[in-house]
């Protein structure tokens, strides 16, 4: 009780960002509902999905030992029962995201348009998702700020549901074991090779992950703004 007072003093709102303060201060459940929260609540999109995952990945055995109770001499089942738990919460966040879309879908479509609400938007991304929807869901997984959004605009452009619980299962798994084993895999073959312990800059992951995330939406930002330059006369 004592230490969650002394955490809750300390903190701002900026540790969020930082995968070691979940790490240090919650452990494997904190990590568990960051992951639910960014992939399932509006207010979770600013959460560092991705590079906390990888940082995970790098510090599995402490963490299966601190959150579940188990002491396994073996990294590789360690990586897949935090993959397994938190895949769960990965899946049941994107649900509750589509739950919300579906649910509001209907309010949305007969609303009229306004200056910053145009009902043509939800008819194209429905064409988008009818033609890309697989793909949409399983990429957005990996896009920061995207994933949060993709399953709630899944619900509310009336993605079927059999469809969007397989793709959403399919780019959890992805996600979260790709992110796993790439940060407990590096670490150990940097450690190994030139004997660099990414535990002790777990400031270069998240500087590496953030511009290898956003380079895509970035890059994509650019080549629309040109494209359209090239079409206004």
């Amino acid at each position: 009780m004592a230490t969650t007072f002394l955490i809750l003093l300390n903190f701002h709102w900026t540790q969020l960002l930082q995968p070691q303060w979940y790490i240090e201060n919650g452990g494997l459940w904190f990590i568990v509902f960051a992951v639910f929260a960014e992939t399932g609540l509006f207010a979770g999109f600013f959460l560092p999905g991705d590079s906390l995952l990888f940082v995970t990945g790098i510090f599995c055995d402490m963490l299966v030992k601190k959150g579940l109770g188990i002491d396994i001499d073996s990294s590789f089942v360690n990586l897949v029962l935090l993959g397994i738990v938190i895949s769960i919460a990965g899946f049941i966040g994107n649900m509750v995201g589509y739950w919300f879309g579906k649910k509001s879908g209907p309010f949305l479509f007969e609303r009229k348009d306004t200056f910053l609400f145009k009902k043509k938007y939800l008819f194209q991304a429905k064409e988008f998702y009818d033609k890309h929807g697989a793909g949409a869901i399983v990429m957005a997984r990996f896009l920061p700020i995207v994933r949060t959004f993709a399953p709630i605009i899944a619900g509310v452009v009336g993605m079927e549901k059999k469809k969007f619980v397989w793709y959403n299962f399919v780019g959890c798994i992805a996600w979260v074991f790709i992110m796993l084993f790439g940060g407990h895999y590096l670490q150990q073959l940097l450690l190994n090779w030139i004997g660099f312990d990414l535990k002790e800059h777990l400031e270069v992951i998240v500087i590496g992950i953030v511009l290898i995330t956003t380079a895509p939406i970035f890059i994509k930002l650019m080549a629309d703004k040109k494209r359209d330059k090239k079409i206004t006369p």
